[in-house]
């Protein structure tokens, strides 16, 4: 279509051989020829107002796709949520009315109900071992209900532009443990905070939460194993 136009305006605008006498112009009283529009001209311009309607068309595309993957990611949520209700039911609840605190307490509740024994009796084998499942469920509904400010995914992604990787949680790599804690308001002045003294707020650090699963009896070497899950979930 551009090669049709660009044809048009060279031909519109490529001068002619003819003299005055033949293209009839009459000094004396000049006409509008300059003002009369050539063929070509309003053949570009219709070729221009279809051009118009194409882009119309076409420009709300991305909008739609974007929308429509929207919709399906909702739905995608839906199908996890309504196939264990009782599980997540209450998480859920919990993050969409903006109460942190009690969903950061949720979220252990759920994590121990999946891994069927309380913290005090998991093992390294048992963190190897967690559902992806139930990682993917508990992250997509914090970053859904934070606005992706807050979940594991986020977590991992601090944890990772720090300089972590699968090489470092082997490594039990404590002072990196302690850069994430400091990044994410885990730790003030060089010590662990309690969780009950955390930010609770809409403007607590980006990937603060959830916390007090983290806080593990075991200290830095299960938080670790716990980042080695999440990278082998690909979250």
């Amino acid at each position: 279509m551009s090669l049709m136009i660009e044809v048009s305006i060279q031909a519109w605008l490529k001068p002619t051989e003819k003299t005055e006498h033949s293209r009839g112009l009459n000094m004396s009283n000049p006409t509008n020829e300059e003002n009369v529009q050539p063929p070509q001209l309003s053949e570009i311009q219709s070729q221009l107002s279809q051009l118009s309607s194409q882009l119309a068309e076409i420009k709300p595309y991305p909008e739609q796709i974007s929308s429509l993957s929207e919709q399906v990611s909702q739905l995608e949520e839906r199908l996890m949520l309504v196939s264990d209700v009782h599980r997540y039911g209450k998480l859920q609840q919990d993050l969409a009315s903006g109460n942190w605190f009690e969903a950061d307490k949720e979220t252990v509740n759920v994590i121990l109900d999946v891994a069927g024994k309380p913290i005090e009796e998991l093992t390294p084998e048992d963190i190897r071992n967690f559902p992806c499942n139930a990682i993917a469920t508990i992250d997509l509904l914090w970053l859904r209900y934070s606005q992706k400010r807050f979940g594991f995914s986020i977590q991992l992604g601090i944890y990772q532009t720090l300089g972590g990787n699968l090489e470092t949680t082997l490594e039990q790599d404590r002072k990196l443990i302690e850069k994430l804690g400091e990044r994410v308001g885990w730790r003030e002045n060089n010590r662990w905070r309690k969780c009950d003294k955390l930010d609770y707020s809409p403007n607590a650090p980006v990937g603060c939460h959830p916390s007090r699963w983290w806080n593990s009896p075991y200290g830095s070497k299960m938080t670790n194993y716990f980042l080695a899950r999440l990278m082998a979930c690909d979250l």
